[in-house]
């Protein structure tokens, strides 16, 4: 864990799991966003997270302290990122997308141990 608080804004992953990080890596070079941290290497508390909110999904930390997660999170950096991933976060965030988008990525966070790239460390 660092000592600094995060830069602003932060994508927080769980950095134990590897289909997480290799997705992670994957947003870094994508999305251009410049913060993506797993929880495990952070102050938490200087962000406004905690490892419990931070085990059960992914977390964005906007530039102004907002705070999302799960699918919200994904639709968060797609935003921040602008450009051509605008698109994909008005998609996904559209009344009904959304409560699908929500439903797939409970389904994703409940089964990525059993996904490629998911190790017994996703399981909890």
């Amino acid at each position: 864990m660092t000592n600094e608080p995060a830069a602003l804004p932060v994508l927080v992953f769980d950095g134990d799991c590897a289909m997480c990080s290799s997705l992670a890596r994957r947003t870094r070079r994508w999305l251009h966003v410049e913060r993506v941290e797993p929880w495990q290497r952070l102050d938490l508390a200087s962000i406004g997270l905690d490892e419990q909110r931070c085990q059960a999904a992914l977390q964005w930390v906007g530039a102004d302290g907002s705070i999302d997660a799960a699918e919200r999170a994904v639709i968060s950096a797609l935003r921040y990122a602008g450009g051509v991933w605008r698109l994909p976060a008005v998609v996904l965030a559209a009344p009904g997308i959304r409560s699908l988008a929500a439903a797939a990525y409970r389904w994703v966070a409940r089964n990525r141990h059993r996904l490629p790239g998911g190790t017994p460390a996703c399981q909890r």
